[in-house]
C-alpha cells in the first residue's frame, strides 16, 4: 500500500504541473485576444466582436479557476479527508461551466438588443485580418487544451478546450457576417450572435450536467470494468471476477472492491497471497486501488453440486431481468445453496427475489436457500 501511495503522489504531482502549465498558456493567450478584440470592436462599433472579447475574458477567468481547483485538489490526505481533496476539481469544473453559461446568456441578451436597436458596424481589411488570426489562435488553443485535459483526465481543462473551440466558431461567424456586410451591405452580426449564443449556452449546460454526474456518481464505462476484470482473471486460480464497484474521489483517484471466485480447495494463506497479487497488478495496470476483495467459493470436488449449479443457473437466467448469476455454492451434506444474482433496474427487486426463491425451492425443496441480490452497477 505504501508503494501504491507513493506512485499516486508522483502521478498527482505530474498531473497538477500539466494542468497549471496548460492553464497559464490559456490565460496569456486569452488576455492577448481580449485586448485585440476589444480594441477592434470599439473601433468598428461591432457588438459581435466586443462580445467575443468578453467571452475570451471569461475563458481567462476559467483558466484561473482551473489552476485553483488543481492546486486545492492536489492537497495531501489528512485526518479530516483521508482520501484526499480530488473532488474539489469537480467544483472547479462546475464553475467553468457556469462561466460558459453566463457568457452565452450575456451574448444572447446583447445580440437581441442589437436586433431591436440596430447600429451600423464599420469593418475594414485590418478588422478582417485580426478576426481571422483570432480564429486560428483559438482553434489551436482549444485543441491543445482539450488534448492536455484528456491526457490528465481533467474535466475543467476539457471544458475550457471545448469552450475555446466554440469561440473559434463564434469568431468565424463574426468574420462571415463582416464579409457579407462589406459585399452586400446586409448586417447579420446580431442574428449570428443569437445563434452562436445558443450553442454556447448548450455547451455550458452539457458541461454542467457532466460535472454533476461526476459529483453524484455515475456508472463506470464498460471498457473500464472489462479491463479490470481481465487483469484480475489473469491470476491462474481465479475462476471469475464479479461485483466490481468503483468509488471516485477525483480524476485518476479511483478506489474499488470486487468479488473473485476461487476453488474451494485453497487455504487461507493461499487466498491471502492471491488477493495481494491481484491488488498490486490491478493498481499497476489500471491505477485502481482495490480496498476490498471478497471471495466466492467454487465447488471443485462435488459433481452433484456442479450439476445443481448448471440447473439453477439455467432457471435463474430464464428471466430476462436476471442479468447474471455468480458465487454459487452448494453444500450437499448440509443441504444449503447460496448464490448472488444481478438484477436489472427494470424489475421490482422484492418481487424478483420472491420469484427466484419460489423457482429454486421447487427444484430443491429440501435445501436451505440464500439468494443475494446485486445491483447492476457495471457491465
Amino acid at each position: 500500500m505504501k508503494e501504491q501511495n507513493e506512485n499516486i503522489a508522483v502521478l498527482a504531482a505530474k498531473r497538477e504541473k500539466t494542468i497549471v502549465k496548460t492553464s497559464i498558456v490559456g490565460i496569456l493567450t486569452n488576455v492577448l485576444l481580449v485586448g485585440f478584440k476589444a480594441f477592434v470592436g470599439l473601433m468598428s462599433n461591432s457588438i459581435a466582436i466586443i462580445l467575443d472579447a468578453i467571452n475570451n475574458l471569461s475563458d481567462a477567468l476559467s483558466s484561473v479557476v482551473t489552476i485553483i481547483g488543481a492546486k486545492l485538489g492536489a492537497k495531501q490526505p489528512d485526518k479530516k479527508h483521508p482520501l484526499g481533496y480530488g473532488r474539489i476539481e469537480y467544483l472547479s469544473s462546475m464553475i467553468v461551466a457556469a462561466l460558459v453559461l453566463y457568457a452565452g446568456i450575456t451574448s444572447l441578451v446583447e445580440s437581441i438588443k442589437k436586433i431591436i436597436h440596430p447600429e451600423a458596424a464599420e469593418y475594414n481589411t485590418a478588422t478582417l485580418v485580426i478576426i481571422s488570426v483570432a480564429i486560428v489562435v483559438k482553434l489551436i488553443l482549444g485543441l491543445y487544451v482539450k488534448k492536455q485535459g484528456k491526457k490528465v483526465n481533467s474535466g475543467a481543462l476539457v471544458a475550457s478546450g471545448s469552450d475555446a473551440m466554440f469561440d473559434a466558431i463564434l469568431s468565424a461567424s463574426v468574420l462571415a457576417s463582416a464579409i457579407v456586410y462589406l459585399i452586400w451591405g446586409v448586417s447579420l452580426e446580431a442574428y449570428v450572435g443569437v445563434i452562436i449564443a445558443g450553442f454556447i449556452i448548450k455547451a455550458g449546460v452539457e458541461m454542467m450536467i457532466e460535472t454533476l454526474n461526476d459529483i453524484i456518481g455515475k456508472r463506470e464505462d464498460t471498457e473500464t470494468t472489462k479491463e479490470l476484470k481481465q487483469v484480475i482473471c489473469e491470476e491462474e486460480t481465479v475462476l471469475g471476477a464479479y461485483d466490481v464497484t468503483l468509488f471516485n474521489y477525483g480524476p485518476n483517484k479511483n478506489y474499488g472492491s470486487v468479488h473473485v471466485e476461487l476453488p474451494d480447495t485453497l487455504t487461507v494463506d493461499e487466498v491471502d497471497r492471491i488477493t495481494r497479487r491481484i491488488q498490486t497488478n490491478v493498481f499497476h495496470k489500471t491505477g485502481v486501488i482495490l480496498t476490498g476483495i471478497g471471495v466466492y467459493s467454487f465447488n471443485t470436488t462435488d459433481d452433484e453440486a456442479a450439476k445443481m449449479r448448471n440447473t439453477v443457473q439455467e432457471t435463474v437466467l430464464s428471466h430476462e431481468w436476471a442479468l447474471q448469476m455468480h458465487g454459487f455454492y452448494a453444500d450437499t451434506e448440509q443441504k444449503t445453496i447460496r448464490f448472488d444474482v444481478v438484477l436489472s433496474f427494470d424489475v421490482d427487486r422484492k418481487e424478483a427475489l420472491e420469484i427466484l426463491y419460489k423457482d429454486v425451492s421447487a427444484l430443491y425443496s429440501d435445501y436451505e436457500i440464500l439468494i443475494v441480490p446485486d445491483v447492476d452497477v457495471a457491465d
